[in-house]
């Protein structure tokens, strides 16, 4: 059985190959029952939640992510989210690999993110602003670099030092970077507005929002939490990951619908509908999207196959 570090995924597969990877696997889709999550009660911090993610396909490989979502870890300097993957045998059912399930995790939702912004972003898409600055920020930027002309970048996190210090690390990869501690005037200027917080309130408002923005919200992950108000929702042509997982735990959505700002029909699609041309993205320059992601078991399996793949070449 083959263990996997972050190292090797980040050395076998990088941002382009992981998104192509996704795109291919929700067209043609495997079996992904709804994951099972569970609360773990702290008494001096935010509840953890623990998260079980099979996935399998039809005479093919299986899999299953354990992993844990702990919001107290951003005093301790660690990921919120850590885990492993085990991914076993298509003909045999033995494990095949155990797989860095906290790298894993943030390549595929990075590249989620990227998969919906190459339909829903303009073409011509080079500034992005970055809300949050934890594990997910520098894959977020990678990966929409990787499908986007990303020159631009503008950071900002509730501790201003941290999004100059980030700012200084990704100005290293060639982007102009900088913090900022003005939010509302980064967004005004964005082509691009990822968000990857935990927040329980909003952050992104949606009389910031120029014409033709993308709204990349990948942070609030059940239906306490949110990023983005009602106007984003509703100024916005709205996408999910997956029905529904958005319907039932993205906060943004599932809030906007129990205020009545939008209804369940106002999610034009998913990424199965994107990847398989059953709905239109993008449709005009000027128009605004959003994507609301909350993970799906189909994404951590696509990512540990096309990572154990490239490792067998």
């Amino acid at each position: 059985m083959r263990f996997v570090t972050a190292e090797d995924i980040d050395r076998s597969v990088p941002p382009r190959d992981m998104v192509e990877a996704l795109r291919t696997w929700f067209a043609k889709g495997c079996e992904t029952p709804l994951r099972s999550h569970f609360n773990m009660e702290r008494t001096n911090e935010d509840d953890a939640t623990l998260l079980v993610m099979p996935s399998w396909e039809k005479d093919g490989a299986a899999g299953v992510k354990v992993a844990a979502v702990v919001p107290g870890n951003a005093q301790r300097n660690l990921p919120a989210v850590s885990g492993i993957y085990i991914l076993l045998d298509g003909v045999t059912g033995q494990p095949k690999a155990v797989l860095d399930g906290t790298r894993l995790t943030t390549r595929r939702t990075a590249a989620a993110s990227a998969l919906a912004a190459d339909y829903l972003a303009r073409r011509d898409a080079s500034h992005l602003v970055m809300v949050g600055t934890g594990a997910m920020a520098p894959n977020l930027i990678a990966a929409h670099a990787a499908v986007r002309p990303i020159k631009k970048v503008t950071l900002w996190n509730r501790r201003p030092e941290k999004a100059v210090t980030l700012a200084n690390e990704i100005e290293l990869l060639g982007f102009e970077a900088s913090g900022t501690d003005d939010l509302e005037a980064a967004c005004g200027t964005a082509d691009i507005i990822s968000c990857a917080t935990l927040s329980t309130e909003p952050l992104v408002r949606g009389a910031w929002l120029p014409e033709g923005v993308h709204v990349d919200l990948v942070g609030a992950f059940k239906p306490t939490m949110r990023e983005t108000d009602d106007a984003v929702m509703q100024k916005c042509r709205l996408y999910v990951d997956s029905f529904d997982g958005a319907s039932a735990e993205g906060g943004d959505v599932v809030q906007a619908i129990a205020s009545g700002a939008i209804g369940k029909d106002d999610i034009n699609g998913d990424l199965f509908d994107l990847t398989r041309g059953k709905v239109k993205g993008r449709q005009s320059d000027d128009e605004c999207t959003v994507f609301k992601s909350v993970g799906h078991a189909l994404e951590d399996f696509a990512a540990a196959v096309s990572v154990v793949e490239a490792l067998d070449k």
